[in-house]
């Protein structure tokens, strides 16, 4: 694709984006920022939630990784569903009954402040981390199909990135990203059926001959419960999906402030039932346009790139396709990829406005000058992020990010399920000490899991110890006298 053609579309993409968000944004006070005035209808909030479940990383890896990995990733999406349903039913009732504009605050009105800075904490190096590797892997699109052959410097790419990504959310936040990520669950939608459609066709198979060409492939084995061993294995991966989601939307401001919006706790449930189901047909299109694009290369004699993440861009925009495939993957990577930096972005700037330095006492014109200087500061925080991670140009330290996200949510998920699960009061003083300790004993565990347990090796599931860690080290700290 030419770089102009690139920046048509992208252009076109952000008249349409920048439009909703300012119309949506139109006298967004602090409350409408943080949690959208909990006016949102849940029928839009749970369509948005669809899309703002996956990211750019998602929308390029999941087609790809079918050739290793088959369908054995919706065992995982199985797994969501079931948290999401656990979140419905047991966290969205306490939030809503506190009152809670951060979900954070829940730790300091359980346990003490430390332990309410520590979770926020956690939260602000696990986002900005996450939401800045996943605009960089974007920057670097971007700087292949337009910014290089333009010869203009990947400092330019991410000053332009970042920028955007400020602008839509500056006015309206929560507000904005309920539709701008209805926009982008449109698009991602639209654009994987329709590269399912130009593919299929290109294979001359009819919408039933398809179907069988799934079905009948060797990626399409969907469960796995031969091997424990296996980070295939259904349970591990069912189990991780469960926890994972409870972790990391039930216990992420970044996705709990979509469902804080809503009008009460019950339209809210129906959000995040609705979402969670429909997530898995969406995960299974990409899954099944996965398939369609090995048998495209095996019947043309296309080498497949060395890197399976590589495969659904080359297919798209290598001309193999009219113009319209290529148009839609980059419509598809820039909705996925901005939209979630935005709800990032959003997120950073209510946790650490409201978490880090605080909003009690201060009044309400005094809170609008605090956010807007916070979301001035995460964002040009999120670039410099971004600069050091095309500085290093290493792809271990992408996935060590990964990993470090991951592990950052363990601690906040023992938290969360101690202060519920128990009434118990601890020494809220040593807590970060805790969450600290908690992933370094996961990270030895993970390293050595394979002598120690007979060639065991961990996968997400990872995260479940790391959140029994941090249960253990609680209960070690607890008091008999109550605060």
């Amino acid at each position: 694709m030419s770089p102009v053609l690139v920046l048509i579309t992208i252009a076109a993409y952000f008249a349409i984006l920048f439009t909703i968000s300012y119309i949506a944004g139109r006298k967004a006070d602090n409350a409408g920022f943080f949690v959208g005035n909990r006016k949102s209808t849940w029928y839009v909030v749970a369509f948005a939630m669809i899309g703002s479940s996956i990211s750019g990383v998602t929308f390029v890896s999941v087609p790809g990784m079918v050739a290793t990995s088959n369908f054995s990733y919706l065992q995982m999406v199985l797994g969501f569903v079931a948290g999401q349903f656990i979140i419905a039913f047991l966290l969205i009732p306490l939030f809503y009954k506190m009152n809670l504009v951060s979900i954070y605050e829940y730790l300091e009105n359980r346990f003490g402040l430390s332990s309410y800075r520590t979770g926020a904490w956690f939260f602000f190096i696990s986002k900005m981390l996450g939401a800045a590797v996943r605009l960089f892997l974007v920057c670097l699109t971007l700087q292949l199909l337009v910014f290089d052959p333009l010869k203009l410097p990947f400092i330019l790419n991410v000053i332009a990135t970042v920028a955007l990504v400020w602008l839509y959310t500056f006015r309206g936040g929560v507000k904005s990203l309920i539709w701008t990520d209805s926009l982008k669950t449109f698009c991602l939608v639209v654009s994987v059926v329709l590269c399912i459609y130009y593919i299929a066709s290109d294979l001359n198979l009819s919408f039933t001959g398809m179907v069988n060409t799934v079905v009948d492939s060797d990626f399409s084995r969907f469960f796995f419960f031969d091997d424990v061993n296996d980070k295939r294995y259904f349970f591990k991966q069912f189990l991780a999906g469960v926890f994972t989601m409870i972790a990391m939307t039930g216990l992420d401001q970044d996705m709990m402030q979509r469902n804080l919006s809503c009008k009460n706790f019950k339209d809210s449930q129906k959000n995040m039932i609705t979402s969670g189901i429909s997530q898995f047909f969406v995960i299974l299109l990409f899954l099944m346009l996965g398939i369609l694009l090995y048998t495209f290369t095996a019947q043309n004699g296309i080498t497949n790139p060395a890197k399976s993440d590589e495969l659904f861009p080359m297919v798209a925009t290598g001309g193999y396709f009219p113009v319209i495939v290529g148009v839609l993957f980059i419509v598809g990577l820039i909705s996925s990829a901005y939209s979630a930096a935005g709800s990032a972005l959003t997120a950073l700037t209510t946790s650490f406005t409201v978490d880090i330095l605080g909003t009690k006492g201060k009044s309400e014109q005094e809170v609008v000058t605090i956010r807007k200087r916070v979301h001035i500061g995460m964002a040009i925080v999120m670039g410099i992020v971004i600069f050091i991670f095309n500085i290093l140009n290493n792809t271990s330290v992408i996935d060590a990010v990964y990993i470090l996200a991951s592990y950052t949510y363990g601690p906040i998920l023992g938290l969360f399920a101690f202060g519920m699960l128990t009434k118990k009061q601890v020494r809220d003083k040593y807590i970060p000490l805790v969450a600290i300790l908690s992933p370094i004993l996961c990270f030895i565990l993970q390293k050595n899991s394979e002598v120690w347990f007979n060639g065991y090796a961990f996968s997400y599931e990872l995260l479940i110890f790391n959140a029994f860690f941090t249960f253990i080290g609680l209960c070690l700290l607890t008091v008999n006298e109550k605060k």
